[in-house]
Order: C-alpha cells, then sequence, then structure tokens
C-alpha cells in the first residue's frame, strides 16, 4: 500500500533566485528580500491576525523544479536511500533522511525565514521576509510561526554541518563597477540588489568539485546575469 495525501499550494515565493544554481545551501546564510503571494482563499488577511507579533516564520514548501522527480509517477517512482551533499564536496554518499536533498520521497522542503512585514494589496496577501532559499515561484504549502524557546535548541548536534560554510571575498570588475553605476542611475535599481547579490556570491555556489580559475561562471540573480570568476579565496564579478 502506497497511501498518498493531498497538500493544498496556499501562495507562491517571489524571489530573486531565478534558477538553482547560486541558491543559498540553507535559509538564512544571506538576507535576501522576497515575498510570499496568497491565492485564494489563503488571502484572507484574517488569517493572519497576530502574525506580526512573531520575529521569524516556518516555510513549507514544494520542491517544483526537480526534473528527476517530476518526470516519475508515484508506481514507478525509484526510492534513492543514498545521495552526495554538496557539502561534503559531491562524492560521499549518505542516508537521504541525513540529508536536507531535494531528491526525497516526499518532495516538501523546510526553511526558517525572518519576518519583515504583510501588506495587503487589493485581494492580495503578500508576507516579506528575508533569509529564504527558495527558487522563484516555489509553492508555499504551509507557514508557522517560529517559537524561541523550543525550536531553538543551542547544544544540538548538526553532523557533518555543524559549522557555517566559509564566505569569499567579493570584487567587483572595472566593467561591472561602471555597469552597477549605471543600473543604479538610470533604472533605479535600489543597491541593496547588489549588496545581496555579493551576499550570495560570498558563498561560492559553484560545486564543490570545481577548481577551474580560469572558468567564468553564470548565475542569474533578480534580472541580471551575473558573471564571475573565483581565484582562491576571491570572488570577482566580471560583468552583469
Amino acid at each position: 500500500m502506497n497511501p498518498v495525501v493531498t497538500i493544498p499550494i496556499i501562495g507562491y515565493m517571489h524571489s530573486p533566485y531565478c534558477e538553482k544554481f547560486g541558491i543559498p545551501r540553507q535559509p538564512n546564510l544571506v538576507q535576501v528580500e522576497s515575498y510570499l503571494e496568497m491565492i485564494e482563499p489563503y488571502n484572507d488577511i484574517l488569517a493572519f491576525e497576530g502574525i506580526d507579533e512573531f520575529s521569524h516564520l516556518w516555510l513549507l514548501w514544494q520542491f517544483h523544479d526537480n526534473k528527476h522527480q517530476a518526470n516519475n509517477t508515484d508506481a514507478g517512482h525509484k526510492f534513492r536511500a543514498q545521495v552526495r551533499p554538496p557539502r561534503l564536496g559531491g562524492n560521499q554518499k549518505i542516508g537521504v533522511f541525513a540529508t536536507r536533498s531535494m531528491y526525497r520521497p516526499s518532495p516538501i522542503g523546510l526553511s526558517v525565514v525572518q519576518f519583515l512585514r504583510i501588506e495587503k494589496l487589493s485581494n492580495r496577501v503578500r508576507i516579506y521576509v528575508t533569509g529564504a532559499d527558495l527558487l522563484d515561484g516555489t509553492p508555499i504549502v504551509d507557514i508557522k510561526p517560529y517559537i524561541q524557546y523550543s525550536d531553538s535548541i543551542a547544544n544540538a548536534l548538526s553532523g557533518y554541518a555543524q559549522e557555517e560554510p566559509q564566505r569569499k571575498q567579493v570584487i567587483w570588475s572595472e566593467m561591472a563597477l561602471h555597469q552597477r553605476q549605471q543600473f543604479i542611475q538610470k533604472d533605479q535599481i535600489p543597491i541593496r540588489i547588489f549588496n545581496e547579490m555579493e551576499q550570495v556570491l560570498a558563498l561560492d555556489p559553484r560545486p564543490a568539485y570545481h577548481e577551474d580559475a580560469e572558468r567564468i561562471y553564470k548565475m542569474k540573480f533578480s534580472q541580471f546575469d551575473v558573471n564571475f570568476k573565483v581565484i582562491a579565496n576571491t570572488i570577482e564579478i566580471v560583468k552583469l
């Protein structure tokens, strides 16, 4: 017997992460602003009364852009007992339930984010947050308040992910600096977007096994195609 649970989608995430490459591998590593837009009938502002008394929220969401699982039916899906976490270099296998891999029996993700504000615009309800690690368009299936005294465990052990990843220094080429200034002056792009871009790049979004100092990588962030290269502990933004 293979029981199926139907879970409604209550809204969608709108974020500057336009592709999976570049998304932080855990929430709250970078403070990028994004927002959830609720859909009917969950766009009732009364459903959020009291939410502004909480500083952080849990988001439950769906891995919707997982090509490996999207092409499998329930009957034909093959369970993968082990995966290769990027944190371990992508070479070492470990049990899927000891990871947060997207390749899992139920494509459900869990992220804690910082609540900023809630807005009611006509028939739309938007919840603004920072720290989300969600692709633009991610379906949201639930929102729960973060409870400090029970959800935060100071002496918890986190296996191979006990320590935060190290951050690299981010610099701008002369061309990229010129482009940034033009976007700020002519297109009125908030400087916040470029600061967030630097935060994302500082985590080095490349696969762990890539060490080519001459290679130019491309990452979509907001409306930008960011070209960058990595030399030792420095990431250079080549052009936008």
